[in-house]
């Protein structure tokens, strides 16, 4: 496993570039029965991390368990590249998980990157998982605002028109998520998944209550390790 802290941005870059050779954006067949949700908490100018991921119960987005991590990581916050200081931590997290999801879905963007390697790109090429990431805020791509009603949605796509990702309104009259597939699973697949996870939040469920319980453990009233719900 490369040393993540090690890596100059010009390296990153180009491992970046060759796990975009891996991944795969082709429909998802399988069945759902979990589904999960990753998030990172930390300070920009911190060495230290807080990752979480929370397994539910799909459809019903119950809450089966919490895998939660901290870990000391060096490589310099460099939008881009966040990739580099979360994932290790979110690997841990995920060996913890004595259940695995079918789906992971990641606070965080897939393709929608510069270089078709986001957080959840990332994580799903090294731990060969279905991701999709689901993002507050748009990294990158084109799109038209999504009509104001719950459901409607655009497409997020590259200059050259390649459609990359999907902008959700996942409530009426609030702002829209932007949802991108990861790895092993397309663009259609990753907004239908995503779609059925929002409740009365405008987050999904996996990574609202992920952000939830990682804020929870930086301010200690969450443990590190698995917890059961």
């Amino acid at each position: 496993m490369i040393n993540y802290n090690e890596l100059s941005v010009p390296e990153a870059t180009r491992l970046q570039q060759e796990l975009r050779k891996e991944v795969i954006t082709t429909p998802f067949k399988g069945k759902v029965q979990y589904v999960a949700g990753a998030d990172i908490s930390f300070n920009k100018f911190s060495t230290t991390v807080y990752a979480g991921i929370v397994l539910l119960h799909f459809p019903s987005m119950q809450p089966v368990g919490y895998s939660l991590v901290k870990k000391e990581v060096t490589f310099p916050y460099v939008p881009g590249f966040l990739a580099f200081r979360e994932v290790p931590a979110l690997l841990d997290a995920w060996q913890q998980l004595p259940q695995k999801p079918d789906v992971l879905v990641v606070d965080g963007h897939g393709i929608a990157h510069p270089r078709r390697m986001g957080i959840a790109s990332h994580f799903g090429v090294l731990a060969n998982q279905v991701t999709i990431g689901s993002a507050k805020k748009k990294l990158f791509g084109l799109y038209e605002e999504p009509g104001p009603a719950k459901g409607d949605h655009s497409p997020l796509t590259d200059k050259q028109g390649a459609v990359i990702g999907t902008v959700y309104r996942s409530k009426q009259n609030v702002k829209p998520i932007f949802i991108s597939p990861g790895h092993l699973i397309d663009v259609a697949g990753s907004l239908d998944l995503v779609s059925q996870c929002v409740q009365r939040y405008r987050l999904p469920e996996p990574t609202r209550l992920a952000h939830n319980a990682v804020n929870q453990f930086r301010l200690g009233t969450l443990s590190q390790g698995y917890t059961p719900a």
